[in-house]
């Protein structure tokens, strides 16, 4: 049987991130993925500014800088009449005051090419847990050929996503929070017209809300619908869906024209919850196999990649040593657990705030703390720093740094 000493169950960017660092530290690493390439429509294609500095710390800051890429230095948000800016990132220091948009699978190319020790195996799905008793001893799983193969690994991650198959296997228990909607994402052709440059745009009125960032010849818009009535809503007419859309966001019917059917309507069943304990012996969770998290405030990807970072700067030791008691594992999610509760208790304000009231139909106007926010500058530059920088911020370990040219 194959022996590594840490395998990692999912290829987005927790799993690639940390085989990357692992290997770093010189560590024998395997990373499955179950698709055969990284392309996706509608996954998550923010990097906020503490993922920006971590590449710079990594050596890929100008690797990641050569990308095509948006650049978001603003959200801004219109309940019914009122307009007014909710997250200002211009302000944090240092040369990354934006969020970058570019897409996910550009960025996990980057990431899966920066060091030839990570093994990354492509069309490889983890189906089960090997065990020794209770402990996790690796996993099995199922190639692109439809072969199955043991693998045995000190320690099994799984960065599997909301649905994770190795957190189920592990018997880990996710309290779930109750979430008030799902979400619709689309392409928007852009018009002539100019747009909200460098912002997020969120427009909320008549019971309705959607968020629009702009990915350079288009919209990338999430609109909100009420949780679990996706199939319900999809029995109408896709013109109606057009004609709700551009009432709310104000572009004309040769625009949305470009949502042909409900095949160009990609759903997204909204998760949110915690793990209770994120490890057992032998395996870790980590990323939203660990913490589901809203798609509000585009979070996810940044709380993935810190986890990784967590996890490789506590774990790179024992791993070396071919052993991780469950104490380090219990490291690691007291590290993460503090930001990452704070997120989403922050999701969860704001969904009661706004997102509940507004697909209820009783959101009239802005709720009184944010116009606190909209007249004061400094209010939105904090948001802007909890938004894009967060709680407990991680550093690259030593051992995976690699110089750079990008001026600090």
């Amino acid at each position: 049987m194959e022996r590594v000493r840490c395998c990692i169950a999912g290829g987005g960017p927790a799993g690639v991130m940390l085989g990357l660092l692992l290997a770093r530290a010189g560590i024998d690493v395997v990373v499955l993925e179950k698709h055969h390439d990284f392309l996706r429509d509608f996954r998550g294609d923010t990097v906020h500014p503490s993922t920006l500095r971590l590449l710079d710390e990594l050596g890929l800051g100008e690797q990641f800088a050569a990308l095509p890429r948006g650049l978001l230095t603003k959200a801004r948000l219109r309940v019914e009449d009122e307009a007014i800016v909710v997250a200002d990132f211009g302000g944090l220091r240092g040369p990354h005051a934006h969020i970058a948009m570019v897409p996910q699978a550009d960025f996990l190319e980057l990431l899966a090419g920066a060091e030839p020790g990570m093994s990354l195996r492509m069309g490889c799905e983890v189906t089960e847990l090997l065990r020794d008793g209770e402990r996790v001893t690796g996993v099995r799983y199922r190639d692109d050929r439809g072969d199955v193969h043991d693998l045995a690994a000190d320690l099994t991650v799984g960065c599997d996503g909301r649905w994770s198959a190795v957190r189920r296997a592990a018997g880990l228990r996710l309290r779930e929070f109750a979430v008030p909607m799902d979400v619709w994402q689309v392409r928007v052709p852009k018009g002539p017209e100019p747009g909200p440059d460098g912002a997020v745009f969120i427009r909320m009125a008549g019971g309705q809300a959607a968020a629009t960032m702009d990915r350079g010849d288009y919209y990338q818009t999430a609109y909100l619908i009420p949780k679990g009535r996706d199939a319900e809503l999809r029995r109408g007419d896709i013109a109606e869906f057009r004609t709700r859309l551009g009432a709310l966001m104000d572009w004309d019917a040769d625009r949305l024209a470009a949502i042909r059917s409900w095949a160009d309507v990609h759903h997204l069943d909204v998760r949110m919850g915690r793990l209770r304990r994120w490890y057992a012996d032998g395996v870790l969770c980590i990323g939203d196999a660990a913490h589901p998290m809203s798609p509000t405030g585009g979070v996810g990807v940044n709380l993935a990649i810190q986890d990784a970072v967590a996890a490789a700067t506590l774990l790179a030791a024992p791993l070396r040593q071919g052993r991780v008691p469950t104490a380090k594992l219990a490291a690691v999610q007291r590290r993460r657990s503090l930001p990452t509760a704070a997120v989403q208790q922050s999701q969860r304000g704001e969904q009661a705030m706004l997102l509940e009231p507004c697909l209820n139909g009783t959101l009239r106007r802005l709720p009184a703390p944010l116009r606190l926010v909209g007249r004061t500058p400094l209010l939105q530059r904090f948001a802007g720093f909890l938004g894009g920088v967060g709680f407990r911020p991680e550093h690259a370990p030593p051992f995976a740094r690699r110089p750079s040219t990008v001026d600090r």
